[in-house]
């Protein structure tokens, strides 16, 4: 699969805001080939099939979900890894670059840049016993990257089929500009898929990065939240057709995203923080939004809507 000769288009899993709810809301609307949950933590002492048994590879049917696995001890990922292929997975991730300093205070996300015997050491267990690819997702480095020629080199040696670089240090966090030239040198490197991720912000970026790095595929984050159809846009952009917004669609997609989010026992957080991203390219739009008091959760959904139909009413004047 991830051979394939045109570019592929991932949903990065994004802790928190990433969340089951969103996936399969952007999964109605489409345009992107996978998504992945947001890591699945794999702590000391782990009752596994605990933990696997929360996984549903069809929870965003028609689009594939991919499984992130997040810890430190090789042979109980491996066999989380083992257990999720056997479920269903299309692929198991390991998450090597979460800046949270709750995981890498641990060793785990990011921090196992700084430790390439360990880093490898997980990932050719994980390769060794899952019976589906094994991918990993990494940053530059921790504070630099001095460990990143061999961190790259090392995931392809453990038999992964693909890297997902995210080409900021975890000391960058998200607000540097990304660092495109590692994505370019992973792909000199490497045999295996190159899949780059960070600041692909539009179309033109997505295509900007294929054409600068050379990279195989491409992950988008943060940026699927503030425009859910940027995934429809860059296919449209690389098959040379005209894109046409759906907004339809998109409310359709916002329906199943409070159906699902309803279900928790306080959604209103997840909604303000949706709309924070939704509403984002107006500035006293958004900041009606956030600032206005509600009574319920029901009342932070629909003022919502008023704001992105007052949105879409103002970006079509």
């Amino acid at each position: 699969m991830y051979l394939k000769t045109s570019p592929l288009l991932f949903l990065a899993p994004m802790e928190g805001l990433g969340a089951i709810e969103f996936r399969k809301m952007l999964a109605l609307i489409g345009g992107f080939d996978e998504c992945c949950t947001e890591f699945i933590r794999i702590p000391s002492h782990p009752h596994i099939p605990s933990l696997v048994n929360k996984y549903d590879p069809k929870a965003t049917w028609p689009i594939p979900q991919a499984a992130q696995l997040m810890g430190v001890n090789a042979k109980d990922l491996a066999e989380a890894a083992y257990q999720l292929g056997l479920k269903g997975a299309p692929r198991v991730e390991l998450n090597c670059g979460c800046p949270s300093n709750t995981v890498t205070g641990k060793g785990a996300g990011s921090s196992l840049l700084d430790t390439p015997d360990t880093l490898f050491e997980i990932l050719t267990q994980m390769c060794q016993k899952c019976p589906v690819p094994v991918t990993a997702k990494i940053r530059i480095g921790v504070n630099d990257d001095l460990n990143f020629q061999k961190n790259i080199r090392l995931v392809e040696e453990a038999g992964c089929q693909m890297l997902t670089l995210h080409a900021r240090t975890k000391s960058d966090g998200y607000l540097h500009p990304a660092r495109w030239e590692y994505i370019q040198e992973a792909k000199k490197q490497l045999r295996i898929p190159v899949c780059g991720n960070g600041d692909i912000t539009t179309e033109d970026k997505a295509l900007e990065m294929l054409e600068k790095t050379g990279c195989d595929h491409l992950m988008i984050g943060r940026r699927a939240a503030s425009d859910p159809f940027i995934f429809r846009k860059i296919r449209c952009k690389l098959e040379k057709r005209d894109f046409v917004e759906d907004t339809l669609l998109l409310f359709k997609a916002l329906d199943l995203f409070f159906t699902e989010i309803f279900q928790r026992t306080s959604p209103i957080g997840s909604i303000k923080q949706l709309g924070s991203f939704l509403l984002s390219s107006r500035v006293e739009i958004r900041q009606d939004f956030l600032t206005k008091p509600y009574n319920s959760s029901h009342d932070a959904k629909q003022h919502l809507i008023e704001c992105l139909e007052k949105l879409f009413s103002l970006q079509h004047i």
